[in-house]
């Protein structure tokens, strides 16, 4: 049987500061990858995929171009907005292969097709055949063409939906600053408290409690992120995803070897 399967977000929260324009989170990156090393020589077999967030690189290049809300395609943002994520993406690749993990980059806006804002193909088999040789697929929030609206933008959440259809993981880790998903932002209201468990059924009754983010994201914030993930839950069996914080200590090294993190938030389907 082969080994299980993880799905990694590194959050962009996490590896920026969302507040102010390329800004990059050295210390956090620096600590990330040295856990996610810790639990590749701890467990041999630990197959791992990892996406990141565009953070204050392609969310700000977004804002700033007006990329999403021009009422005609703007091209020039486009090919700006895609030049940005792909910066935050070649530090955080030279971080982790400078740590001794094996990432590769796999450009998402070379490999989807998208129609109205939804991915309708993502190329798997480079995945696949990088996870066989035991490296390390690395993806990350982008652009991509898009048949109806000229192009899109299309987050890590979405393209680990559409890869998990085929790659089938075990269970998805998202990585942030905070321990979990709570009923308001932590770090503005001293009142909110951790959901430990969200599923389909409950979460209408949190939808109206997650707030979007702490900076500027174009991707609809934590709502949106949650939304994605039970639907991608619902149509997989058993798919568990953890909501975990990225920057206490253990946390990234334990969830990676299957140990679910103090104070971390459970999506699944029911």
């Amino acid at each position: 049987m082969p080994a299980e399967l993880v799905f990694l977000k590194l959050g962009g929260s996490l590896l920026t500061d969302k507040q102010q324009e390329n800004s990059v989170r050295y210390d956090h990156l620096s600590h990330v990858v040295g856990e996610i090393r810790r639990a590749l020589d701890q467990d041999t077999s630990l197959r791992l995929l990892i996406g990141h967030g565009s953070g204050s690189f392609g969310h700000f290049a977004a804002a700033r171009t007006g990329l999403l809300s021009a009422p005609a395609p703007n091209w020039p943002a486009y090919a700006e907005v895609g030049a940005a994520a792909a910066r935050l993406n070649r530090i955080v690749a030279d971080a982790l292969l400078a740590g001794g993990v094996p990432a590769v980059t796999l450009q998402p806006s070379a490999a989807a097709h998208c129609d109205d804002g939804q991915i309708i193909s993502l190329a798997t088999e480079p995945v696949a055949t990088l996870l066989r040789h035991g490296l390390v697929p690395l993806v990350y929030g982008d652009v991509a063409l898009d048949l109806t609206r000229g192009y899109t933008i299309i987050s890590t959440e979405t393209i680990f939906a559409a890869l998990a259809s085929r790659l089938q993981p075990g269970r998805i880790l998202l990585a942030g600053e905070v321990s979990g998903v709570y009923t308001a932002d932590p770090q503005r209201d001293p009142t909110a408290q951790p959901i430990p468990l969200i599923t389909q059924e409950t979460f209408s009754q949190v939808e109206q409690m997650l707030g979007g983010s702490a900076g500027v994201d174009v991707t609809g914030g934590m709502a949106t992120k949650v939304r994605h993930m039970l639907d991608l839950a619902a149509i997989s069996g058993g798919l568990e995803v953890w909501v975990i914080s990225g920057t206490a200590p253990g946390n990234i090294y334990q969830a990676l070897l299957g140990q679910r993190p103090p104070g971390s938030t459970l999506l699944k389907a029911k």
